[in-house]
């Protein structure tokens, strides 16, 4: 997969693209990450790439003509996001829809990052394809966002993480939060790990984590349930079998939010 990304700040990306699951990604070839310095087409002698705002006003606006120069001299994979708060709220729907641009031969999609009071309204309307936001707070620019984006897609890309298990029981994968995990000792302090998860019965391990995963959900985050339509008859099934009651997103008897954590609870 390629990632083309748009900057005045290439060292920031440059620096968090060399560690961890995305550095490895990059090192093994299989993510092909293009940082791109927006300065490069700046055609003054200080690289100028921002000017003050038509009307007044506080800050500076970037100007639409390095950024234009930057992404016809690249040519980079399309779609083009440009990343700000008046974007596609980003999440796990979208990082999947973004991973699947890799798929096909030479494939993927390319991120421009603003900077200052904004950038200039002619590059939203002529030059990038949609826009992206992570969230409904101000960030100083969208280098941070960036590489939220690059991560979220990277883990996605067959091959970059070690067990490919992993993707599909994590975290909204299938609209739920994913279950408690617990590792050695099985004992500390007296807080015991949960018998199911010691027995050794990998179907009785997959239940208790499914029930998990949906108490979890109920408690946290009823707003997950209710976009995938609530609870099924399989699912209260398996609910009651773990000693919860039958409850809904808009049951007023939901789980409290630390009633999944039952040490020794099987």
């Amino acid at each position: 997969m390629r990632v083309d990304i748009f900057t005045i700040f290439p060292g920031l990306l440059e620096a968090v693209g060399s560690e961890s699951l995305v550095g490895r990604a990059r090192q093994c070839g299989l993510l092909d990450l293009r940082i791109h310095d927006l300065r490069s087409a700046a055609t003054d002698p200080r690289r100028s790439v921002d000017d003050t705002p038509f009307g007044g006003g506080a800050g500076m606006v970037l100007a639409p003509g390095p950024v234009f120069g930057a992404v016809e001299v690249a040519r980079p994979p399309r779609p083009l996001f440009l990343l700000g708060p008046a974007g596609r709220p980003l999440d796990q729907a979208l990082v999947q829809e973004l991973a699947a641009l890799g798929t096909a031969p030479g494939g993927g999609f390319s991120l421009l990052c603003g900077r200052y009071e904004g950038v200039d309204e002619r590059v939203a309307e002529h030059l990038v394809d949609d826009e992206l936001s992570i969230g409904d707070y101000v960030l100083a620019g969208g280098e941070a966002a960036a590489f939220v984006v690059i991560e979220a897609v990277a883990r996605l890309v067959p091959g970059v993480m070690g067990n490919a298990a992993s993707a599909t029981e994590e975290s909204f994968a299938d609209g739920l939060l994913e279950y408690p995990q617990y590792t050695r000792p099985a004992d500390f302090r007296g807080w015991v790990v949960p018998e199911a998860l010691r027995s050794g019965d990998h179907a009785r391990i997959a239940r208790w984590r499914r029930a998990q995963a949906l108490v979890r959900t109920i408690a946290r985050r009823p707003d997950l349930l209710e976009a995938r339509g609530g609870l099924s008859d399989e699912e209260m099934r398996l609910l009651a079998e773990h000693g919860y009651p039958a409850v809904s997103p808009r049951s007023p008897e939901e789980p409290s939010r630390h009633e999944p954590h039952r040490p020794g609870r099987s």
